[in-house]
């Protein structure tokens, strides 16, 4: 008998053999169900999101439809940026962006773009603040400077950077035809239409010229001309900036956060 033999070599017991596989059998099916799990909540968050935002463009379009008495379909754009639920869980959104076309105001349509910040999503407390932006063509433009009495709205042609019309100055009974280029701006809310040059019978000229040819009749064409909006708009909304564009009249406006709070903000401004 050889040593080998005498001392033959035991097989280890069974609890002994390496579990490695059976580990790995246990680890990979959790694995699995995590990886599903994370699946089905980033789908399910997509879907609330998405649930969510179409709920609060609902509601802000309805709101607006019926502060503005706008047909059921007219349409309105409502943008939130960044993720909803966050802000709504929050109790206010961070921005909100509404636009619309041809939104009356006054006796007048404008193209309406309205920017709020920090704006609360249960009532009774103030915005952060907002931007308005009314955009009015050529024909819109008419109808508004129609309203300036004596102002000769139906000659109105937009000309970037300013707005030309056309008038008569009548001398020893004749009727002289001048051109006038007015530029825009902005002065304690109103916006003021101030003469810039002069054409007449083809010919430039400048406002000291026309008072030379014309004596006192030429300060009909040479004043200023203001356009009060007071009286169309919430006293809560002031007047900032006004430029063509184009051709387009762009007026920009800042907007008191406490409108949506205070009556005496949201009721229409009064002109002097």
């Amino acid at each position: 008998m050889t040593a080998a033999d005498a001392n033959p070599t035991q097989p280890l017991p069974e609890w002994e053999q390496p579990s490695t596989p059976r580990r790995r059998r246990r680890v990979w099916p959790w694995l699995v169900a995590l990886a599903i799990v994370v699946v089905l909540a980033v789908v399910a968050w997509f879907v609330a999101e998405a649930v969510a935002r179409d709920l609060v463009h609902q509601t802000v379009e309805e709101e607006i439809r019926e502060r503005l008495s706008l047909p059921a379909d007219h349409p309105i754009d409502v943008a939130v940026p960044g993720v909803l639920i966050p802000q709504l869980i929050g109790g206010t959104l961070d921005e909100l962006t509404v636009s619309s076309e041809d939104v009356p105001v006054g006796g007048y349509e404008g193209d309406v773009t309205v920017t709020a910040t920090d704006v609360p999503i249960r009532g009774g407390a103030d915005i952060g603040g907002a931007t308005a932006t009314v955009t009015l063509d050529e024909t819109q433009l008419r109808t508004l400077l129609a309203t300036v009495e004596g102002f000769p709205a139906d000659t109105v042609e937009l000309a970037d950077p300013g707005i030309d019309v056309a008038t008569e100055l009548q001398l020893f009974g004749a009727g002289i035809p001048v051109g006038v280029s007015l530029t825009p701006s902005v002065a304690e809310g109103d916006i003021v239409l101030t003469p810039t040059a002069f054409e007449v019978a083809g010919a430039q000229i400048d406002a000291a010229q026309l008072s030379d040819q014309f004596g006192r009749l030429a300060a009909l064409v040479t004043r200023d001309w203001t356009v009060c909006l007071a009286q169309y708009i919430p006293a809560g909304v002031t007047l900032t900036d006004v430029q063509v564009d184009g051709d387009v009249l762009v007026a920009d406006a800042d907007v008191d956060g406490a409108i949506v709070t205070d009556p005496s903000l949201q009721a229409n401004g009064t002109c002097d």
